[in-house]
């Protein structure tokens, strides 16, 4: 169901009729002031504050009020006035709703009885800016429809007499439900100088379709990017890689930037004057980028704090080494002593252990002395057997 202030879009779409643009163009305005209805998340708003009329008004009218309606706080639309301040910003702002209590109606001062909330600090809203891209939008799709109906007419027939355009729209008409047929006429058709029906080939449309095809995303990317949203428009015919695709990331974020910091200062204005507790933040794929671009800044920041922590440690490396060489004590004359006794200690040590015999050496010559005492002693019994019996005898 369309809103009340566009009875156009109201109507059916008829084919018999020509585009309305008109109806078309607000179609699109709806569509993406539907989408930033979630741009922006409010917390502790009141019932009588509903946060989408809110967004509508920065949004359409790039402005609004908050001013008290009995005992309930509202916002609401209104005009500028009063003289304007060193600045030239007016003073005043003037509440005509009808639809608001009477005592309501009434000129407020900025800043003491009511709060100005501003879409953007100059109060322009987005709709002047979608309806740049929307208005090329609706000429884009209007000759789109216009190339996409003329691709069905690869040549024009040409008829001289009434009979032979009979005869063409039979043959068309047959060939639209499948049928095969012929046209008889006396010349034939185009070769023949006399021919009462003749064939008009009609320019390709492709290439056409594709420029207006690649217009169309370009203007619906564009469009995207300027509400801070990352719209693909590069034109290469080819894959594209991560850096080239976040060629535009730098020009998302000063327009919506701006808009939440105005939301934020009027929303701070607005809890001292009438006492609520209201915050508002980004939403949806709008919040999704801050956290992203939050992430990769942390990254960022810790691969610095690595790289200067690595290039610190070689420095503090050579200030130890030289402190540790600056600071050593002088060897005194007793060290000095001590160093000159302690090699030739070493060395009669070495001496000694070089005059040591091996214990397998000494085993060996012990084993050699107990043989030949073994040996001797064999004899000397020998001897003394040969010595008794010569006595004996």
């Amino acid at each position: 169901m369309a809103l009340f202030w566009y009875p156009e879009l109201n109507e059916k779409f008829s084919f018999d009729k020509p585009i309305p643009k008109g109806a078309l163009m607000h179609s699109y305005d709806l569509y993406y002031l539907l989408r930033l209805q979630s741009m922006f998340k409010y917390d502790g708003l009141p019932d009588s504050v509903p946060a989408k009329w809110l967004e509508h008004y920065l949004l359409v009218n790039g402005s609004c009020a908050f001013v008290m309606d009995g005992d309930e706080l509202i916002c609401t639309t209104g005009g500028w006035g009063g003289l304007p301040d060193r600045y030239y910003i007016p003073t005043q702002y003037i509440v005509s709703n009808p639809y608001v209590k009477e005592e309501t109606r009434r000129t407020y001062t900025i800043g003491e009885d009511c709060v100005l909330a501003r879409n953007d600090t100059y109060a322009r809203g987005l709709l002047p800016l979608i309806q740049e891209k929307t208005r090329l939008l609706t000429e884009n799709y209007v000759s789109m429809n216009m190339s996409t109906i003329l691709t069905r007419a690869m040549l024009n027939l040409v008829a001289l007499t009434g009979q032979d355009k009979e005869s063409i729209d039979l043959w068309l008409k047959k060939l639209e439900r499948g049928e095969l047929g012929a046209i008889l006429s006396k010349p034939n058709f185009a070769g023949n100088d006399n021919a009462n029906i003749s064939a008009v080939p009609f320019a390709q449309v492709a290439g056409t379709l594709t420029d207006l095809i690649e217009e169309r995303q370009y203007i619906k990317a564009s469009l995207y990017n300027d509400l801070g949203l990352n719209g693909n428009y590069n034109m290469k015919r080819e894959a594209i890689n991560s850096n080239e695709s976040q060629l535009n990331d730098d020009m998302l974020h000063p327009l919506i930037d701006e808009m939440l910091k105005c939301r934020k200062e009027f929303i701070e204005e607005v809890n001292d004057m009438f006492g609520t507790n209201i915050s508002v933040e980004f939403d949806s794929a709008w919040a999704d980028n801050e956290l992203e671009n939050e992430a990769a800044l942390e990254s960022i920041e810790a691969q610095a704090a690595m790289t200067e922590e690595a290039a610190e440690a070689p420095a503090e490396e050579e200030t130890s080494e030289e402190i540790t060489t600056e600071e050593a004590p002088a060897p005194s004359e007793e060290t000095e002593e001590i160093t000159e006794v302690a090699p030739a200690e070493e060395a009669a040590a070495e001496d000694q252990t070089e005059e040591q015999p091996d214990i397998v050496e000494v085993l060996e010559d012990l084993t050699d002395a107990v043989e030949q005492i073994a040996e001797e002693i064999s004899e000397d019994g020998s001897s003394e057997e040969s010595v008794e019996k010569e006595g004996e005898e």
